[in-house]
């Protein structure tokens, strides 16, 4: 499959810069696979399309605030340091981005609020990746509070503006337990509790896997030929409990629902060679593009995504390249709106 299959034109208004007020009244298309068949609806409207025993899977993770901006020691310049993954708790280690990265050397001390916050970077890891340790005698629990209150919420590159305290709750889902993303599962984000609570009420089910959103999904593809291209990796956990639910919902013939395209990459990283999902915990790069047979879901809920990105390669996956690709082109002419904060497809 070759890259420039997923390029179109983009109108940079369709990007959403704002989240609706009410999670649940987003727009909802809906794409039916085997006909073609689209539907123009409102997301809590995805009630209509599902009955007793349908089973939801969803990423339970929670986005912390990743990003910080600090000083670099002497010159005082401006330093962006986007947090990635903690690697060392009892030490403060932490595999991070940096921006500007040419300015940033190993033995550099960069300092945050002031200079009530102190680091120092100990390793390159890539171009812009770097290895810091945070120097602090306070126990844990206290250092890393004040850590976060001076991060911010990562909102992506395309949402262009300055973060605004309603993005601290918006750019999370209402069911978010695991900390550890630093890109929100955006698909999750169109569920509001009321909309929940009318799917119990019908007896739809609800497993809540965890998979750690990362940069990943927006890293720029530079192959055309996709059988080359490598992702990062994520961390995920799949329990008993999810396992359960799951393949009894299979067993029953249900619906099996993937909400966003880190719970589908989870499922398919999981799934047994009997076609059932199994434990899993520990880490996936699977990279999924059209010619793809999936074993698990067989319903998905994605945002509409930019283009040439690895998620809409996944949608097409799912839903047939020709048919996401002409319905992407529909969803331009009726302006949905694009990105995190966009509006919701539903692929049955």
């Amino acid at each position: 499959m070759r890259l420039s299959k997923f390029g179109f034109e983009l109108p940079l208004d369709l990007l959403a810069q704002y989240p609706l007020e009410h999670r649940d009244e987003s727009r909802l298309l809906v794409l039916h696979r085997k006909t073609g068949e689209v539907e123009h609806r409102v997301f809590k409207d995805v009630l209509q399309y599902f009955e007793a025993g349908d089973v939801f899977v969803l990423n339970n993770t929670r986005v912390f605030p990743a990003r910080l901006y600090g000083k670099k020691e002497k010159t005082g310049a401006r330093i962006e340091v986007f947090l990635l993954r903690e690697l060392d708790p009892e030490i403060a280690l932490w595999d991070v981005l940096v921006d500007p990265a040419r300015k940033i050397r190993i033995g550099n001390k960069l300092y945050f609020g002031g200079d009530s916050v102190v680091a120092e970077v100990i390793d390159n890891t890539t171009s812009r990746g770097r290895t810091i340790r945070f120097l602090h005698d306070k126990p844990y629990e206290v250092f890393k509070e004040k850590l976060y209150t001076l991060g911010e919420t990562p909102l992506p590159r395309y949402i262009r503006r300055t973060v605004a305290p309603e993005d601290i709750e918006r750019y999370q889902t209402i069911y978010a337990s695991e900390e550890g993303a630093v890109v929100a599962p955006a698909a999750g984000l169109h569920f509001s509790r009321e909309l929940m609570m009318r799917l119990r009420i019908k007896d739809c089910q609800f497993a809540y896997l965890t998979s750690h959103t990362g940069l990943g999904n927006f890293h720029e593809i530079d192959v055309e030929d996709l059988t080359k291209h490598k992702t990062y990796s994520e961390q995920m956990i799949i329990n008993n409990e999810v396992v359960d639910i799951v393949n009894t919902g299979i067993d029953d013939k249900k619906r099996i629902c993937a909400v966003g395209v880190c719970t589908m990459r989870a499922l398919e990283t999981a799934q047994g060679t009997d076609g059932h999902l199994k434990e899993f915990e520990g880490w996936t790069n699977r990279f999924i593009f059209p010619p793809y047979t999936f074993s698990i879901a067989n319903a998905f809920i994605t945002n509409f995504h930019l283009p040439y990105s690895t998620m809409l390669m996944m949608a097409a996956a799912f839903g047939g390249l020709e048919n996401v690709m002409a319905t992407y082109k529909i969803a331009i002419e009726e302006k949905y709106r694009f990105g995190a904060y966009g509006d919701a497809m539903l692929i049955l």
